[in-house]
């Protein structure tokens, strides 16, 4: 069995703390995630590391995960001691199976709630959002979690709003994530939050991480979505040119045309194979492409409106309201990177 040693990480004295708390069966990548993030990000190049790095568990010592790799970590009690000053910036809890035992844990759940108390930021990365939530501090905030727990948690916490689609929410001072690498999102959002968009990209580029994704970003892939329903690649070409193409004119003749089709047979198969009409489908991916704008860019609402084909911000706001239930605005303030 392999232990990796990773219960302190110590920078320069003016250096955030950053406090991982873990249980058994915890997702290893729920940890060395945002743990990488945090232990090199840094204000610029030249800069020393931003964060101090530690993990705790209940207990401390050596505790599993769901690989070979066990963590070691320092007791919980160490940042309760009311003799020694211990300032804590950012707290984590760390997702994995082992979350639903730890938050039927007394003595755990008591730790964690003292522990968040003393931070200044509170976050949770996939499943650990369950034993987030059984301390009380969700209670009337808006959340989430891997999307396979997010009934779980709304079941068993119903004083929790809940939701199933961003890959991060902030509420006030406490963030939630959803599933594995989405806590590497958060993390990355929180850098940008602490040192700024340069930090965050240059942390990115380290990472060899494709972008910084905003916390709006749904946790189902559109295209992976879409690959799913046409295992044949019947449309794969067409969905290729409608995500370049938005901003045209886009009727099913013309979709038709591309795909060597009469618009009746386009229109039928299209059905068929993806589940939703072609003029559906146009929709959503352009809502996909505007909620990405309005996240990622300070594009203004008739400009990313019109960028993504729905020619003026009344159809894109009707649009909007169809697909996520939410005007483009709110979801612009909630959702802004």
């Amino acid at each position: 069995m392999t232990t990796f040693h990773a219960n302190s990480h110590r920078t320069g004295r003016c250096a955030k703390s950053v406090l991982f708390v873990v249980y058994p069966n915890i997702v290893l990548l729920d940890l060395s995630g945002p743990l990488q993030v945090f232990t090199h990000a840094r204000e610029t190049p030249q800069s020393e590391p931003h964060y101090r790095t530690s993990v705790a568990s209940l207990a401390g010592g050596a505790v599993s995960t769901n690989t070979i790799i066990r963590i070691d970590s320092d007791p919980l009690e160490n940042w309760l001691n009311q003799n020694t000053v211990v300032s804590i910036d950012t707290l984590v809890i760390v997702g994995g199976d082992g979350a639903i035992d730890a938050a039927l844990d007394p003595e755990m759940v008591s730790q964690v709630a003292q522990v968040a108390r003393k931070a200044t930021r509170v976050c949770s990365v996939c499943s650990g959002a369950i034993l987030l939530a059984a301390t009380g501090l969700l209670d009337g905030r808006r959340a989430v979690t891997h999307w396979e727990d997010c009934d779980l948690l709304a079941a068993r916490y119903p004083a929790v709003n809940v939701e199933t689609d961003p890959i991060y929410v902030k509420d006030g001072n406490i963030w939630t994530s959803a599933g594995i690498t989405a806590g590497v999102d958060m993390a990355l959002a929180i850098v940008q939050e602490d040192l700024g968009a340069q930090a965050a990209i240059d942390m990115a580029r380290s990472l060899v991480t494709p972008m910084i994704r905003s916390g709006g970003q749904s946790q189902f892939s559109a295209d992976l979505i879409r690959q799913s329903s046409d295992t044949d690649g019947l449309f794969t070409e067409l969905h290729r040119w409608l995500t370049n193409n938005l901003d045209q004119q886009i009727t099913v003749e013309v979709m038709a045309g591309r795909c060597a089709m009469s618009p009746r047979t386009f229109s039928r198969r299209y059905v068929a194979t993806m589940g939703v009409p072609p003029a559906k489908a146009v929709e959503a991916m352009r809502v996909e492409a505007a909620r990405d704008l309005l996240a990622t860019t300070d594009h203004s609402m008739k400009s990313t409106a019109l960028r993504c084909g729905f020619r003026d911000q009344e159809r894109m706001r009707r649009a909007f309201h169809r697909t996520l239930n939410v005007s483009p605005s709110l979801y612009k303030s909630q959702f802004r990177l």
